[in-house]
């Protein structure tokens, strides 16, 4: 697919860019370039391919589910300005208009 300046232009305008007429004669045979290898890309045949969600066959290590910390929330609730029904209450800082 090769794009026309004309095309270029209305892509910059959906883009909100303000492109000069030197950069769209600049990016015009560039951004065609990128489609036609998209297209080369497209034309190969993955029929035959699983999708995989990574290259290596590996699983990921996990750590286990245990709790290594005490649960030290009454503590620090005690020393909080203001506190109710276990949350923080802080101070409203959206002005409104």
């Amino acid at each position: 697919m090769s794009l026309t300046p004309e095309d270029v232009k209305k892509i910059a305008h959906l883009a909100r860019l303000n492109l000069s007429e030197s950069d769209i004669a600049r990016y015009t045979p560039q951004l065609s370039s990128i489609l036609q290898f998209i297209e080369q890309l497209n034309s190969a045949d993955t029929s035959k391919i699983e999708p995989l969600a990574h290259p290596l066959d590996i699983s990921q290590r996990l750590r286990p589910d245990a709790i290594t910390e005490p649960d030290l929330r009454d503590k620090y609730q005690r020393i909080a300005p203001q506190v109710e029904a276990g949350l923080y209450l802080v101070p409203k800082v959206i002005e409104e208009a």
